[in-house]
């Protein structure tokens, strides 16, 4: 297994270099071709290590692999996988594939601005970038050397920088700085946490090392104080990157700003990095001053479930609305974490896979109504269910994915959240549940109004902002019938028209995750329960729910 791991490193980044030579070669079509034939080949991969998985294996890690990199410092290029990261590199292989497929070969395929010079910005670039942040996240979520985690982690900033900054909105270059700017200074401050845990097991263990297996066996000997210390360097970078409020600004411009399939990656993957890093290294490296901290993480966590609740409300902007949804998400991820039961642990790392399955379905549906109506505005819709019902049939299912609904995949990790939550934290735990009540109302709210009741807005009807309010106060056409006039139906409908079945293709796959995993989540959760069990184990705190699922 462990040449396989290495493979999956390896080969999005040669799929990077091929397809970005074809781009340089002027064959973009070509280009995005062979980026989804190498993304299709990495699914099939990760599906086989899956296979190859043993989650009854004594060890923490499978198919390890190790090479020497930078002797003089102990420094190794070392890959392992638990079952917490096998679940987030099967999610990225997974997304990849329908981001490239949405953005190279559907109807909503988005037209990237061009540059400064007049130079046409085809798929074919962002695919090259796609793949290489695609090598580097899973050179990430498998490095079992610190210091390998931490250059994945500042390198991983370089393709989504030219991604949003290149291929984004009209202020794609203020929000790409502005997202790397956030992230790189979180790394520095984490390098600071690095460098003092690698003195550390210098002094404690006789040999400085950054081999995560031997920090963590230097996890006992380390005093609380300096435990603290480390936990926070460490804790700044994940916290900014999770992201908790109120470091999270970064998220809703990045999001509005990345084009639909970066914003996929940037939200359903990227982000999982800081709750990713919660679990393999604040807990088990730092358990005291985890232990110590719980309530400072506790407090953001619920925090950020209502505010980002709240914001989602408020928004004009459907992507902006994604982003902040995605930030009451992450609040229940927190809490999950830092409840230390097995229960919310395994939610909150179920919710990491889910979360990304649930948001990548709703900016792809985003997307494809955007490709229609030129606008990610929520009042320049309404009405859209009469003239696409399937594209609203299918934003109203990725927004009860969202809301957690039973039956779709959020409710089971969400459930297990607040049920191992409850017995060592039940006041944020009840606090977190009113997040459930506005998540209804945000969502529904949306749909309402972009999706039900007569033909409305700029994008479905067009005529410019406020021609039916002119017509009627100069005694023209009553409200209505410029709204919805006798024919509009049949014209905008032809004009706008429903999904195609390229598009129905790009989101079928993750229909049937939302489906699978609300049913039968208990094959993912055998992946993910002895990482988690692990990680129990390491932090040191008893479990509050006992194995019936009743409190101790």
């Amino acid at each position: 297994m462990s040449t396989l791991v290495l493979v999956l490193v390896l080969l999005p980044l040669l799929g990077a270099a091929v397809s970005g030579a074809l781009v340089k070669s002027e064959r973009d079509h070509l280009a995005s071709v062979t980026g989804f034939v190498v993304a299709l080949v990495e699914l099939v991969g990760v599906a086989v290590v899956f296979a190859m998985f043993d989650p009854a294996a004594p060890t923490r890690f499978q198919g390890e692999l190790s090479v020497s990199w930078i002797p003089a410092f102990g420094v190794s290029f070392s890959l392992g996988l638990d079952g917490i990261a096998l679940a987030m590199i099967g999610l990225l292989a997974v997304l990849v594939p329908i981001v490239i497929a949405y953005t190279a070969f559907t109807r909503a395929a988005e037209r990237f601005p061009d540059g400064p010079r007049g130079e046409p910005r085809g798929a074919g670039g962002f695919v090259a970038l796609m793949l290489a942040l695609q090598g580097v996240l899973v050179a990430l979520f498998a490095a079992t050397d610190v210091f390998l985690f931490y250059v994945m982690f500042e390198v991983m900033l370089v393709p989504m920088y030219f991604i949003i900054g290149r291929f984004g909105g009209a202020r794609r270059q203020y929000a790409a700085v502005k997202f790397f700017l956030y992230s790189f200074l979180g790394g520095l401050i984490m390098l600071g946490s690095v460098i003092g845990i690698y003195v550390a097991s210098g002094t404690r263990l006789g040999q400085a090392t950054f081999d995560w297996a031997e920090l963590q066996r230097l996890a006992a000997q380390l005093p609380l104080s300096t435990q603290i210390y480390l936990f926070l360097g460490f804790f700044a970078a994940f916290a900014i990157k999770a992201p908790l409020v109120p470091l999270h600004t970064w998220l809703p411009d990045a999001g509005a700003q990345a084009p639909i399939g970066g914003g996929v990656i940037l939200v359903g993957v990227l982000d999982k990095v800081g709750v990713f890093g919660f679990l393999r290294y604040c807990l088990p490296l730092f358990p005291l001053a985890s232990q110590t901290l719980a309530p400072l993480v506790l407090v953001l966590s619920v925090i950020g479930v209502l505010y980002g609740a709240l914001l989602a409300a408020m928004q004009t902007d459907m992507k902006r609305f994604v982003s902040y949804t995605s930030i009451a998400h992450f609040g229940f991820i927190g809490l999950g974490i830092f409840a230390f039961s097995q229960q919310s642990v395994a939610g909150s790392a179920l919710y990491m896979v889910n979360h990304g399955i649930s948001t990548a379905m709703l900016f792809l549906v985003v997307g494809m109504l955007a490709a229609r109506g030129g606008s990610s505005r929520i009042a320049d819709y309404g009405g859209v269910g009469r003239i696409a019902p399937v594209l609203s049939g299918l934003f109203l299912l990725a927004g009860l994915t969202t809301l957690s609904l039973p039956g779709t995949n959020s409710f089971v990790s969400e459930f297990l959240v607040l049920l191992g939550s409850w017995p060592r934290e039940p006041v944020y735990t009840v606090i977190a549940t009113v997040g459930i009540i506005f998540a209804a109302l945000y969502v529904l709210w949306v749909y309402q109004r972009t999706m039900t009741g007569p033909l409305r807005g700029e994008a479905v009807v067009g005529g410019g902002p406020g021609a039916a309010a002119k017509a009627a106060l100069a005694g023209g056409p009553g409200f209505a019938d410029v709204l919805d006039p006798p024919d509009g139906t049949t014209t905008a409908k032809a004009r706008f028209g429903d999904l195609t079945g390229r598009e129905i293709g790009v989101l079928a796959p993750l229909v049937l995750l939302v489906f699978l995993l609300g049913f039968f989540p208990q094959p993912l959760l055998d992946v993910i329960n002895p990482a988690v069990t692990a990680t129990m184990s390491e932090v040191g705190v008893p479990d509050p729910v006992g194995p019936n699922g009743v409190a101790r």
